[in-house]
C-alpha cells in the first residue's frame, strides 16, 4: 500500500509540475479548479510537496488571488530577482524591459490604473512608435498588464506576483529625487556666484 501511495504521489507531483511549467491559454500556470480537477481535493498539499522540490532548483510556486480560491492562479517563477543577463536569456529585450518599467511606474503613480492611450503616448515619447502598441498588447497577453472594456490599463496579475511594486516605486522616486538634487547643487555651491552690487 505504501509503495502504491508513493507511486500515486509521484504521479500527481509530475502532473502538477506539467500544469505549472507549461502555458495554458497563452499564460503560464494553472488555476485552482484546474489543479483540483487534475490532482483531487488535496491539490494544495501536493503543491506544498512540489514547492520543496522546485526550491532546490531556485524556483518557487506563486499564488495570485483572483477572488474565489478555485479561480486563484498558481505558477512557477524564480525565487529571487533575475539579473539583466538572465532576463535576456529568457527572451526579454532590454527595451521591452524598459517599456514595462515605464508603463508600470506610470500606473503605480496613478494609483494602479490609467487610460491605454495615455500610457501609449508616454511610451511613444521615449521609444519607437511602431513598437509601442504591439508591445503593450503583448504585456497584456502575458498578464503583466490588463485592460478593461473602457480602454483603461491596470497592473496585471503577473506583475502582482513577480514584481515588488513598492521597491520599484521607491527606486524610481529615489532616482527622481536624486536627479533633482544634482541639478540644484551647482546653483547652491558650484555654480557661478551672483555679481556684487555696484558701489554707491
Amino acid at each position: 500500500m505504501e509503495e502504491g501511495g508513493e507511486a500515486e504521489l509521484r504521479e500527481k507531483l509530475a502532473r502538477a509540475a506539467q500544469l505549472l511549467f507549461f502555458k495554458h491559454h497563452a499564460q503560464p500556470g494553472a488555476r485552482g479548479w484546474e489543479l483540483k480537477r487534475a490532482l483531487g481535493r488535496d491539490y494544495e498539499k501536493i503543491l506544498q510537496v512540489l514547492e520543496e522540490e522546485v526550491n532546490k532548483l531556485g524556483l518557487t510556486i506563486r499564488r495570485v488571488s483572483e477572488g474565489e480560491p478555485e479561480n486563484d492562479r498558481y505558477f512557477l517563477t524564480l525565487k529571487g530577482h533575475p539579473t539583466l543577463t538572465e532576463a535576456r536569456t529568457f527572451g526579454w529585450r532590454i527595451d521591452d524591459l524598459a517599456m514595462l518599467t515605464v508603463a508600470l511606474a506610470h500606473l503605480l503613480a496613478k494609483g494602479g490604473k490609467a487610460p491605454f492611450k495615455e500610457v501609449e503616448g508616454i511610451l511613444e515619447e521615449k521609444f519607437p512608435k511602431f513598437r509601442v502598441e504591439p508591445t503593450l498588447e503583448r504585456f497584456i497577453r502575458m498578464g503583466y498588464l490588463s485592460e478593461d472594456e473602457q480602454g483603461i490599463l491596470y497592473v496585471g496579475w503577473r506583475t502582482r506576483a513577480e514584481v515588488d511594486q513598492r521597491a520599484l516605486l521607491t527606486l524610481l522616486l529615489g532616482r527622481e529625487v536624486k536627479g533633482e538634487a544634482s541639478q540644484e547643487e551647482p546653483s547652491r555651491s558650484g555654480g557661478p556666484s551672483q555679481p556684487s552690487p555696484p558701489p554707491s
